[in-house]
């Protein structure tokens, strides 16, 4: 089964577990810049978003004009629908592998009265259509280029999907920056979580930059973000051990039990900093 297969049946299997637990965002919470800040998870999932555009792309809130937003990677839409109704009359394409992700994702963005702003499709971001290219003045991968093993391939493509001057906005897992090389422990916290996540190679924060950089992107700027999501696995480690989601967790079969057990694997390779939270931004250039 390829890789691309194995992420999709993971999500297919998983998202109502998530949906059930947590809810329509499916990444890290934001917890203010030393992680110290109380909030509410839920919350901090917003916090998150809204922490990234102001790091990112503090002059979209300024344009005061529609964008037209690219979610790479958009598992349900939480971020396309949090994005198209921060900028108002603004649309978004979310592309998933998951069709469960995006069948769900339909329905959330109607109720929420946005199914003419947002589009939502289970296809791979690779395979969009080239009528598309340029056309996008903000794109959004919110942990989902974790799954992508050619950082550089990636980067490329969404250069070929912006337009002149559009955004890239990016938030992944990434281990620590080498040398000094990886140890053992570290290499097997690792790989226990790409196993179990269905992920490729990690990349450090560093690799990210430069396969950015060759690929043609310009206005590249990143940093690590690790001690401001730490708190996050706590809680989604509390989440799986209450009995109430016991029974969804069960049914959603061995991958997503195998999955709640990496948990244990990610809240230790961050403690370990083997783990890291990398952001990115980077531009189109002008033509």
């Amino acid at each position: 089964m390829s890789l691309n297969s194995r992420i999709a049946q993971f999500y297919n299997r998983s998202t109502q577990l998530w949906l059930d637990t947590w809810g329509e965002q499916m990444h890290h919470g934001y917890y203010g810049p030393d992680g110290q800040q109380k909030v509410d998870h839920q919350q901090a999932q917003l916090d998150m978003i809204e922490a990234l555009i102001q790091w990112g792309a503090p002059d979209l809130a300024e344009r005061n004009q529609p964008l037209r937003i690219l979610d790479a990677g958009c598992g349900v839409g939480g971020s396309s629908r949090y994005l198209v109704q921060k900028f108002p009359n603004s649309t978004a394409l979310g592309a998933t592998l998951s069709q469960v992700q995006a069948k769900a994702g339909k329905v959330f963005s109607e109720k929420a009265g946005l199914g003419q702003q947002i589009k939502l499709i289970a296809q791979d971001v690779y395979l969009i259509n080239p009528e598309q290219h340029g056309t996008f003045d903000l794109i959004w991968s919110m942990e989902s280029a974790e799954h992508m093993a050619d950082k550089e391939g990636l980067f490329q493509n969404f250069n070929r999907l912006l337009k002149p001057g559009g955004k890239l906005l990016m938030a992944t897992w990434c281990h620590r920056p080498t040398p000094p090389d990886l140890v053992t422990k570290e290499q097997q916290t690792l790989a226990q979580i790409q196993k179990l996540y269905h992920l490729p190679p990690l990349v450090s924060i560093p690799a990210l930059a430069t396969a950015a950089e060759t690929a043609g992107l310009s206005a590249i700027r990143s940093d690590d973000w690790s001690q401001a999501v730490f708190p996050f696995w706590g809680a989604v480690i509390k989440s799986g051990l209450d009995p109430r989601n016991w029974p969804g967790l069960i049914r959603s079969g061995r991958g997503t039990i195998k999955g709640a057990w990496a948990m244990r694997y990610m809240q230790r390779g961050f403690k370990m900093g083997s783990i890291r939270y990398g952001i990115l931004r980077a531009e189109k250039g002008a033509i």
